[in-house]
């Protein structure tokens, strides 16, 4: 089967950064899918791990953590899908990537394609839906509902709404919980973007946060969902949130926070990674199959929309470059999806 990797983790300027590769197709067992890819979407992890994580011995390293494809075999333990299913999911960070023809998938971590969304639309959700339904609900604890009353006893300020992740967070805030959403984005072009998702207000993050919410009318929030630069930011959140608030993140912050100051308004913190249930194999895996069969629900219902940003053509190595240099470049709007071999 076709594929792309890496041999060495290279600048993505360089040629050999990722590569054509040909590799057989993987055999399925117990629980697992064998999927054919019709579609792709690339996030920082891909960037984060091409640059860091050497291939092991002479086999190359194939990232790619987004799917959307048909099902075309399945394992003898599998219960929820059937050949000809077409599925989404974010895969297993422990396994091969999702940049190949075919690719091999637990069961427990799929969902059922909405519907209503072509391939390379449903690419762009998966991961990016996982970590946001997971940050809002699993770790800050916001109360999940389906009719939304705005009461003002909650405001949520999401920093870095623009991006993939921020682009899905913001709607299933909007759509599911009762909390004021403050979304964070600098540019006209990003901030109109976060405004159409359904923020109810958005702050520019190139300006203290407490000053850009002061101008709002808003003195505190009680939940933050920081998305990036959380070190850059971290003594403005600490300021902006009210005692007893909520701190979540995903990024990896470049310089270690000092969480003693979180301390005198008994703050708590948070970290969301989606990959942890497939990782440790948790009792609970099942909840990301679950939430992603409730996403295709809610799309297909017209409650949220794709958040694929740019589609950059064909799966291939030239193209997964330059999805690459997008992503690394930190000005992409929503998510950057290939399609197709």
């Amino acid at each position: 089967m076709k594929a792309i990797g890496y041999l060495k983790s290279l600048e993505i300027e360089h040629p050999d950064a990722l590569l054509d590769i040909e590799q057989p197709a993987p055999e399925v067992m117990g629980r697992d899918l064998l999927v054919k890819i019709a579609a792709v979407s690339v996030n920082p992890v891909d960037t984060k791990i091409r640059v860091r994580v050497q291939p092991e011995g002479d086999e190359p390293k194939v990232l790619g953590w987004d799917a959307v494809g048909e099902v075309v075999e399945v394992g003898d333990q599998v219960q929820f899908y059937k050949k000809g299913d077409k599925v989404w999911y974010a895969g297993d960070l422990t396994r091969p990537g999702t940049n190949a023809e075919f690719h091999r998938v637990d069961e427990r971590i799929v969902g059922h394609k909405p519907e209503t969304l072509s391939d390379a639309q449903a690419a762009a959700f998966p991961l990016t839906a996982i970590t946001a339904w997971e940050m809002l609900f699993d770790r800050l604890g916001l109360v999940h509902t389906d009719t939304p009353e705005k009461t003002g006893e909650q405001q949520l300020l999401i920093v870095g709404a623009a991006g993939g992740v921020g682009s899905i967070m913001v709607q299933l805030a909007a759509q599911l919980t009762n909390a004021t959403v403050i979304g964070t984005a600098s540019r006209p072009e990003s901030q109109q973007w976060v405004t159409e998702l359904g923020a109810d207000y958005v702050i520019d993050h190139r300006k203290p946060l407490s000053a850009e919410l002061q101008r709002i009318g808003i003195d505190s929030v009680t939940h933050v969902a920081s998305l990036n630069a959380t070190d850059q930011h971290f003594d403005e959140i600490v300021t902006a949130l009210a005692p007893q608030g909520k701190l979540g993140l995903i990024d990896d912050p470049a310089v270690p926070l000092d969480i003693m100051k979180l301390k005198m308004k008994s703050i708590s913190l948070h970290w969301e990674f989606m990959y942890t249930r497939s990782m440790f194999n948790t009792v609970d895996i099942e909840q990301q199959r679950n939430l992603l069969n409730r996403m295709a629900e809610l799309v297909d219902a017209g409650r949220l929309k794709t958040t694929l940003g740019e589609h950059f053509g064909k799966i291939n190595a030239s193209n997964l470059r330059k999805a690459h240099a997008s992503i690394e470049s930190g000005t992409s709007i929503g998510k950057v999806v290939l399609e197709g071999f």
